[in-house]
């Protein structure tokens, strides 16, 4: 677990220190594109993060390949160089469309082309375990075919929902998450060793999202672009590929007590392979309503809208950091819902957890003007709109009254003389306390 961890806080490192210069080349490149009809950011906003975080990438598998448990992984695969020879090639395509907008089937070309090059270096599906079956092996063109179809999906689901600040980032910030602690209990508990190749993917993953997070949360100083998204897609769907088509199910009867047992015990693993209904369940259905929304008013697949579940919920009335944490939530309890349900898949509370926290969702998605309030004890240290009304009001009085008192006086004006005002008053100055100048003069 250390080297995991030391090659996650590498990627995490380089990505951030990263992205402070390769924003300043994207500005300096021309790569901010003018507000569009769709977009929900009110400033032009430079993208090609996508740099940095194939910089993180990179970084993670030069650290891994010299950690003593980790070399391994090199030395007995091919999944990491064929990894990385799809992740240049798809990012690259992706810095040319952050900065000449190509069209959309030169992309979609592109994304095929990239599965197809981690197809021929072996990150390839070989078979599919099926649930009360067993496994399913698969011909050579089955699952070449299959491998590029879920690495294309992938992409574009990730693609489809990077629309608000921080929200692709997070969304498979937490499906690596949960990615990664499904394939180091398989790693290390089971210790089939096919799943290590998986545990490092999605530990690097992980990295490359947490280093570009604090520079994407609303309001974000840089956009990952597609050289991002395309990339954390390709890199998610590559580590779903390893985990799921490289694991043999045979060799997980030995622990569970037979291929069923070992076959249901794969769940979180199978699931994104036939339906990612896990860890990319969102996207993966924010995908499938765009399909079918443009093409039945006659639009492309990939004619771009305003019709986005993080659009949707923009106009239910959430503000834009509240959306997205409404994503987090659901993305979360989706992912690690079904991890924690194939570990213990005969405990009920597991069932019951997850309904309560789903009645919560919906509660907060029906609810997109109710704002949290910090306990009493709590309110000084949360800021003025968590706390309650009448403490704040108290606060913002105090704010002003601080704001007057602290002022400085304004010097004295001299008294015009032989002016006097109503009720004795006398004018100062050359401009009269009168409202009105004719009322001065009859004054007089």
């Amino acid at each position: 677990m250390r080297e995991y961890l030391l090659t996650l806080c590498v990627t995490v490192a380089v990505t951030y220190l990263l992205t402070g210069p390769v924003r300043k080349f994207a500005i300096a490149a021309g790569a901010m594109p003018e507000i569009r009809a769709r977009d929900v950011h009110r400033e032009p906003t430079p993208r090609l993060g996508g740099i940095a975080m194939f910089g993180g990438l990179c970084a993670g598998l030069l650290v891994a390949d010299h950690l003593r448990n980790l070399n391994g992984v090199f030395e007995l695969s091919n999944e990491p160089r064929a990894l990385l020879s799809g992740a240049a090639l798809i990012w690259l395509v992706g810095v040319l469309d952050d900065k000449f907008e190509l069209d959309a089937l030169i992309k979609l070309g592109a994304q095929m082309i990239s599965a197809g090059v981690m197809v021929m270096q072996g990150l390839t599906i070989l078979w599919i375990p099926v649930p009360g079956i067993g496994t399913v092996p698969l011909t050579q063109w089955q699952g070449n075919l299959l491998t590029v179809a879920l690495v294309v999906i992938t992409i574009n689901a990730v693609n489809f929902v990077d629309g608000l600040d921080g929200l692709a980032a997070g969304m498979v910030c937490i499906a690596a998450a949960a990615l990664f602690l499904y394939a180091y209990r398989i790693w290390f508990g089971y210790g089939i060793e096919s799943a290590a190749p998986a545990t490092l993917f999605a530990a690097i993953l992980m990295g490359m999202c947490l280093g570009f997070l604090p520079h994407n949360m609303h309001p974000a100083r840089i956009f990952m672009g597609d050289s991002g998204s395309m990339l954390i897609g390709l890199v998610l769907a590559a580590s779903a590929i390893s985990l799921t088509g490289q694991v043999d199910p045979d060799a997980l009867a030995l622990f569970a007590g037979g291929e069923r047992n070992a076959t249901h015990a794969m769940l979180p693993a199978y699931i994104p392979l036939i339906l990612p209904l896990t860890v990319i369940a969102i996207p993966m259905a924010d995908l499938v309503l765009a399909i079918v929304r443009r093409t039945w008013k006659g639009q492309s697949p990939f004619a771009a809208d305003r019709g986005h579940l993080h659009h949707r919920l923009l106009e239910l009335g959430h503000s834009h950091s509240r959306a997205v944490m409404i994503m987090y939530f659901w993305s979360g309890l989706i992912a690690f819902g079904t991890v924690a349900y194939s570990v213990h898949s005969a405990t009920m509370w597991i069932v019951l957890a997850i309904v309560a926290l789903s009645a919560v969702g919906l509660i907060l998605l029906l609810l997109p003007r109710f704002t949290p309030r910090a306990p009493r004890w709590a309110e000084g240290l949360v800021p003025p709109r968590y706390r309650h009304a009448e403490r704040a009001a108290e606060a913002a009085a105090e704010a002003a009254a601080q704001d007057v008192s602290g002022a400085e006086p304004e010097p004295a004006r001299p008294v015009a003389a032989g002016v006097s005002g109503v009720n004795g008053a006398t004018a100062v100055g050359p401009r009269s306390r009168f409202p009105d100048r004719r009322k001065a003069e009859s004054a007089r």
